[in-house]
């Protein structure tokens, strides 16, 4: 029998925290490039360093595919943090990967789409993180322009905006994410990461993050986005 969503959600929110991906850090918030500052961030970049807890997020890619019935000939990873992603997945579903580029590249075939041709073919694309989907949704604009069919984006984390699941409805994707933020506060909470106090923080940022200020923040570091 394949994993209940709870159950991939849980697994992946576990293996993020086992691996130190969950900062909080509301003393010297981290500006999103969409502006938004946040007091916690969570860093998926680490995961190809860890990988026994990298393999949980992949089998976890495998299992929320066949539980939605997603149905796709080629997966797609948007440039840079969702490559390692979409390549590992491609490898380990046996399914033909391409990496998409932010911008053309300024030399040679001047190509966006790279690894193969995509004209008619129904491609699922992999993020590692979805804030307000910009990067996610230009990938899918990129991919639709070389002729691809985008339906659903997999993500590894999301944090759950309005704004972003507002952007993928208008845009006719699916957004499908394996541990949103709620269920890693949940779980950061339930293992003595997360107090009360860092918990109402959390809330307040997420009823408002553009909004959301520390007055006794510092400089703040900033971190691209997707």
């Amino acid at each position: 029998m394949g994993k209940t969503l709870n159950a991939i959600q849980t697994s992946v929110a576990d293996a993020l925290i086992d691996i130190g991906a969950v900062v909080f850090t509301p003393h010297a918030p981290v500006t999103f490039k969409s502006g938004i500052r946040s007091p916690v961030y969570v860093d998926n970049r680490r995961l190809p360093f860890w990988p026994q807890q990298w393999m949980t997020v992949i089998d976890g890619f495998q299992s929320l595919i066949a539980l939605r019935g997603i149905l796709f000939n080629v997966i797609a990873g948007i440039e840079a943090a969702g490559i390692p992603h979409s390549a590992a997945l491609g490898y380990a579903m046996r399914v033909p990967s391409v990496f998409v580029r932010k911008q053309p590249k300024e030399h040679g075939m001047r190509s966006q789409i790279e690894g193969g041709d995509v004209r008619g073919q129904r491609v699922l694309l992999i993020e590692d993180l979805v804030t307000t989907g910009g990067s996610s949704l230009a990938g899918v604009d990129a991919l639709r322009a070389a002729g691809a069919i985008v339906e659903h984006c997999l993500c590894i984390t999301s944090y759950g905006f309005s704004e972003a699941q507002a952007a993928f409805d208008a845009a006719g994707v699916r957004l499908h994410v394996l541990a949103p933020f709620s269920e890693i506060a949940l779980q950061a909470s339930r293992r003595g990461l997360f107090g009360e106090a860092e918990l109402a923080v959390l809330e307040a940022w997420s009823r408002d993050p553009h909004g959301w200020l520390n007055p006794e923040s510092g400089s703040a570091s900033s971190h691209e986005e997707s």
